[in-house]
């Protein structure tokens, strides 16, 4: 399992673009992601559950991998946060 911490910097938060973009690309992968927000654990994979846990601007998460390609969904799903999702 490995786990990196993140702060949201899109102004719009994970809204439906890019929550979409992300449960896209975690797709690609045979491993788990889950997102941990606000004391709670986020499947990664699921748009709805991302979007019903209102992602804001300036939230701080930490994205959990864990399976055979662990180390990189991490780097992809860190590459995609850090780049604003394309939004910035």
């Amino acid at each position: 399992m490995v786990s990196k911490e993140f702060t949201i910097k899109n102004k719009m938060g994970l809204h439906m673009r890019p929550a979409n973009v992300f449960v896209t690309e975690m797709t690609k992968f045979s491993s788990d992601v889950n997102i941990i927000f606000d004391g709670k654990s986020i499947n990664g994979k699921s748009i709805m559950n991302i979007m019903a846990a209102c992602i804001k601007c300036g939230s701080e998460i930490k994205i959990v991998c864990s399976g055979v390609d662990e180390a990189e969904m991490l780097e992809s799903a860190s590459s995609l946060i850090e780049s604003g999702f394309g939004e910035e």
